[in-house]
């Protein structure tokens, strides 16, 4: 496994294997094993990113104590037969400050975004630059951010880069918490608060109206601070018949999570 700290240095790794790119910000877990082996089993080369990126925190945000675990993220890359890690610093992916930024639109403002005005905004911005540093023919990303996956699918095609972009179901613990790197910040009564949110998705996804999808899961949010509970179509515009998304955002103690599960619309 080769470790990378520069773009010169991830340059020099070409060659006509099938290349696909898995882009996290480290303090790995499970569900970036799953996004890993996604991508052994599609392609031959795989390439990790490790960048906690400053330009998707806004100013009250958990930058600089956002978890960094990295001798236990290069030992699950390579126990998984990752080809190449690219960990780069800040002064690598922004050579310079940045004149263009890419424009996450109107649905960027919203439910995430709305909460998080900038996020999306150095999201798309970052993404795109690993994906024209890493060339892969696919990249990996997690349901459990739907919002940031549909994104980041419709800037795959608005600006015509070349890659297949191949979502991963969400990966959960066995009691049905969504695994995410934020979830080392809950206390054992936090955690235990937390699994509120399966329950509401599973409530949700018993219902067929947006309506009721939306009461049923706010209902199993009660005494949470609750920022939304929506059915989106899976483009995430109006519900409509058929396929649906329910998408949920709590705050835990000062802990921000987010899930989502597919709904079936069958009134509106």
């Amino acid at each position: 496994m080769r470790i990378v700290h520069t773009r010169t240095d991830l340059a020099s790794d070409s060659g006509d294997a099938r290349r696909g790119v898995v882009m996290t910000m480290g303090a790995l877990h499970e569900g970036h094993a799953d996004l890993i082996r996604a991508a052994r089993d599609l392609d031959d080369h795989v390439t990790v990113t490790i960048f906690v990126n400053p330009m998707q925190f806004g100013a009250d945000e958990d930058l600089d104590r956002y978890p960094r675990t990295m001798d236990a993220d290069l030992d699950l890359c390579e126990r998984l037969g990752v080809n190449t890690v690219y960990m780069p610093t800040p002064d690598d992916v922004y050579v310079r400050p940045s004149l263009v930024t890419v424009d996450p639109g109107e649905l960027g403002t919203e439910l995430e975004g709305a909460a998080r005005p900038t996020h999306f905004r150095g999201v798309l911005t970052v993404v795109n630059k690993l994906l024209h540093l890493t060339r892969p023919d696919h990249a990996f990303f997690g349901e459990k951010d739907y919002q940031q996956l549909t994104l980041i699918r419709s800037m795959v095609i608005d600006l015509d880069i070349g890659v297949k972009v191949v979502a991963v179901p969400t990966s959960r613990e066995p009691d049905g918490l969504a695994r995410s790197s934020r979830n080392v910040y809950l206390t054992p009564e936090q955690r235990e608060q937390a699994l509120a949110i399966p329950r509401a998705l599973k409530a949700g996804a018993a219902e067929h109206r947006p309506a009721d999808i939306e009461a049923a899961a706010a209902a199993q949010l009660s005494g949470l601070d609750t920022d939304y509970v929506v059915v989106r179509d899976p483009e995430l515009g109006p519900p409509r018949m058929g396929r649906g998304r329910l998408l949920v955002a709590v705050r835990v103690g000062a802990t921000r999570l987010i899930d989502n599960c597919a709904v079936e619309v069958t009134g509106l």
